[in-house]
């Protein structure tokens, strides 16, 4: 499979990108590390007519902690290769569900010289029966998301069921993460929960002319979990996945104030639990019945959006989803039990 032919654009400058984007629009894509859009070109999946790279754009290659209308976040830029935020000792300690999510991204050399995580967050949308060479897809009807009104993961479905497999985005999805989206002229802010369309053709609340340049995630002194299933450690996309995050009551650190579970590969975006979530109210941070619960609640709701389109059976799924929130709360909750002992032993 070879490339299409497309023009090339090397902008030196955030500036001189989001020119680029304003003047091409519809006819451009944005090259970062290339691992998803590429190996679309090559299938014939997409052909844009220019491609904007981002690999002189150091500018938005960043780890930092900031302080936003009185609230501490962790800020990370877009261009942020995967390996760094592994690396990070920042995100190990304030945001380890992003790290653990990015441990199970592709291979070691994905992750090292050419993975990101804006990369990681927009990726399309993926489904066995339209992720194919266009020499496969070409001996059966179009589907929704190649143009056609066949749904061949879901008989007789009005809309594409094409699937959200990215690690990443579960990760921080739970975290209660924002993203800016800077366009020329200006920028806004969305809650990443409020980013995603549900939509499998065009998934993202993105316009053509807009770059996603950073990820802001709270610092709420809560602890975090990513937990994720795959035939293969590397490589592989998730069959599904589990981002969670405990936060301690102020009065009581045994016991949860706020919970956050999302589960991924699931469904068209991540998909937050939000009666599971709530669930866990008030409950001790050992409460094992009460993580089952939860996990047994979650798979509940997550079984009406999945279908059979990324390898494995629906069945096996919705079941691993619960095991999925129950080890990602275990291990949350293990993690803010051991805190709290540290801090009682230090006073």
């Amino acid at each position: 499979m070879r490339l299409p032919r497309f023009e090339y654009l090397g902008p030196e400058t955030l500036e001189g990108a989001l020119d680029l984007m304003a003047t091409h629009g519809d006819g451009a894509k944005i090259l970062a590390g290339g691992t998803d859009l590429l190996v679309r070109m090559k299938k014939g999946l997409v052909a844009p007519k220019t491609l904007i790279s981002l690999k002189a754009l150091d500018e938005l290659v960043y780890i930092k902690e900031e302080t936003r209308q009185e609230k501490d976040c962790l800020v990370i830029g877009a261009k942020t290769p995967i390996a760094d935020i592994i690396a990070s000792d920042l995100v190990q300690k304030n945001a380890p569900a992003l790290a653990q999510a990015c441990e199970r991204i592709g291979a070691v050399t994905l992750q090292h010289y050419v993975g990101t995580i804006a990369g990681n967050i927009l990726q399309d949308n993926r489904c066995q029966h339209y992720n194919q060479s266009q020499f496969h897809r070409s001996g059966r009807g179009a589907c929704h998301k190649d143009g056609g009104k066949i749904c061949y993961a879901r008989d007789n479905s009005d809309r594409c069921n094409s699937t959200c497999q990215s690690d990443g985005a579960a990760a921080l999805m739970a975290l209660n993460a924002s993203i800016t989206l800077h366009r020329k002229g200006g920028q806004r802010q969305v809650d990443l929960a409020d980013f995603y369309t549900n939509d499998g053709i065009t998934p993202f609340a993105i316009e053509p002319h807009e770059l996603l340049t950073q990820i802001c995630i709270p610092l709420q002194g809560g602890h975090s979990a990513y937990k994720r299933l795959s035939y293969r450690s590397a490589i592989d996309y998730p069959l599904v996945c589990a981002g969670v995050i405990l936060i301690p009551s102020p009065s009581s650190l045994t016991h949860i104030s706020q919970a956050r579970i999302v589960v991924g590969a699931m469904g068209r975006s991540p998909l937050y639990m939000a009666a599971a979530s709530a669930s866990l109210k008030g409950k001790k941070l050992d409460d094992t019945q009460a993580f089952q619960s939860a996990g047994n609640a979650a798979m509940d709701t997550a079984a009406t959006f999945g279908v059979h389109n990324v390898g494995s059976t629906l069945e096996y799924r919705c079941a691993m989803a619960a095991q999925m929130v129950f080890q990602a709360l275990t291990q949350a909750g293990k993690a803010a039990t051991l805190s709290m002992e540290k801090t009682t032993k230090a006073e």
